[in-house]
């Protein structure tokens, strides 16, 4: 039996992913910078406060664009396919397009977080002036060239994929969130209406359910930067997730994992309705433009 899941070709949601991706970090950068320099461990203004907003956003970019479309070829792609398999082994009354979504958005980000996570690690370092970090090949180097065995294959890579593990527990969760009621939203919007809802509704329930989402994975965040940055205002590394939450409930308090709770929600909620009112229109467009080449 066919899922009731839309189908979006896979070239067509990389490419609306990734402009979608490229256009909402940039335009948002500078938020996401006071929210990293928040968590830093050096304290908000000695990561540089308000100073150089930017620092870090040549990574952003190149990062972005790349991040966005493999969630979001993987995560269309994958839709139907669970939805069929959910369909086959339990039939259509057994099946929940909640879970569907759910897999599918944790299947997306597992792919996406092999370019977020190089991504991430560059941009705080960058973000929070942290020695050696002028530029973005300087920092690059010095990304590299940690050879600690705190990252995976760090012989290799060096720090570029320090985190990668607890940012996969902080966006699987946040998916797991974010997607199942964005999607439910857009449905309940056009049973209201009566008909599908528009890409500026789409960006609406994107707004809504990311912000949702944001709050609740924030204490996740705050260790996942902590991780990526290193180690603490002291110099003394990381030696893992369990080390930094034991670290920061002993140092500076349980509250210290909200810090940076406004300028997140804030980011991602307004981030939520750039980048799915963008993706929305983008997809529209191409599937628009595919039917009337090849019709």
């Amino acid at each position: 039996m066919a899922s009731n899941e839309r189908h979006t070709p896979f070239l067509t949601s990389l490419v609306a992913g990734g402009l979608a991706g490229t256009s909402v970090d940039l335009a948002l950068f500078p938020i996401d910078t006071l929210k990293t320099r928040l968590q830093s461990p050096h304290g908000f203004l000695a990561a540089g406060g308000f100073r150089g907003v930017y620092r870090g956003v040549m990574a952003a970019a190149a990062g972005s664009s790349p991040g966005a479309a493999l969630f979001f070829g993987t995560y269309e792609t994958m839709k139907p396919t669970i939805a069929n398999l959910q369909n086959h082994y339990f039939g259509e009354s057994g099946s929940s397009p909640a879970l569907t979504h759910m897999i599918a958005a944790s299947i997306g980000e597992a792919a996406a977080c092999l370019v977020r996570v190089p991504t991430e690690v560059v941009k705080s370092k960058m973000q929070t002036n942290a020695a050696g970090a002028s530029t973005l090949t300087s920092t690059l180097n010095l990304v590299l060239s940690e050879k600690d065995g705190r990252a995976f294959a760090s012989s290799i890579f060096g720090g570029l994929y320090r985190g990668y593990g607890i940012t996969l527990m902080r966006e699987v969760p946040f998916a797991f969130i974010q997607f199942p009621l964005y999607e439910r939203f857009k449905v309940e919007w056009g049973k209201i209406q009566g008909y599908e809802a528009s890409p500026l509704q789409a960006a609406a329930c994107g707004s809504i359910s990311g912000g949702i989402a944001a709050g609740i994975t924030t204490p996740l965040d705050v260790i996942k930067t902590r991780l990526m940055l290193g180690s603490d205002k002291f110099g003394v590394p990381y030696k893992g997730a369990r080390d930094v939450v034991e670290r920061l409930i002993n140092e500076e308090g349980s509250s210290i994992f909200l810090s940076g709770i406004q300028p997140r929600v804030m980011w991602i909620s307004i981030g939520g309705f750039v980048f799915f009112g963008a993706y929305e229109t983008y997809r529209a467009f191409l599937m628009s433009s595919s039917s009337y080449y090849f019709s």
